[in-house]
């Protein structure tokens, strides 16, 4: 249904280095260009109108699918997604891995394409990786209180009357 863009990862000249600087950062255009080009088609086909805020979950879905795709090829393959989920705090093993990425993975191809990656995040596909990167939204860490901290005594930190003695 969704064409998917396919971002180059093969240099196009001899001296081409992908490794950083300028060239990653076009790379990375072109891959944010080809992802906004596949949000814009499941804004226009229709299929997740009834989806509130679509709009705006496609853009945080890009963001996370884009720090998820190590290497900008516009896949996320079993050593990203086990990257990805220990740095989530929820490491699992090859198998699991691959059997997460079967879940959704509708290419065939062992990876996860980003229009599996939105068919799943939107709905479409139940898996345990979209209970982990809901779970991952919500358990962002919450602001910490600004301003004066409260006056506390030697009971509040823990002290002893009989050593607050030895303090003073």
């Amino acid at each position: 249904i969704y064409k998917q863009a396919v971002v180059s990862t093969q240099s196009t000249g001899p001296n081409m280095n992908y490794q950083g600087g300028k060239a990653y950062g076009q790379k990375l255009a072109r891959q944010e260009e080809a992802l906004d080009d596949i949000n814009k088609q499941f804004l226009a086909s229709g299929t997740y109108d009834d989806v509130e805020d679509l709009e705006e979950r496609l853009v945080q879905y890009k963001a996370q699918f884009i720090r998820f795709d190590l290497d900008c090829s516009g896949d996320i393959d079993e050593m990203e997604m086990k990257q990805m989920l220990e740095k989530l705090e929820q490491p699992k093993t090859h198998l699991e891995i691959r059997k997460m990425i079967q879940q959704v993975d509708t290419t065939d191809k062992g990876t996860i394409a980003y229009p599996d990656f939105l068919i799943m995040m939107l709905g479409g596909k139940n898996s345990v990786l979209r209970m982990i990167l809901l779970f991952e939204e919500k358990a962002k860490p919450k602001p910490k209180p600004t301003g004066i901290a409260k006056k506390m005594s030697l009971h509040d930190l823990g002290i002893r009357p009989e050593m607050a003695q030895h303090l003073g």
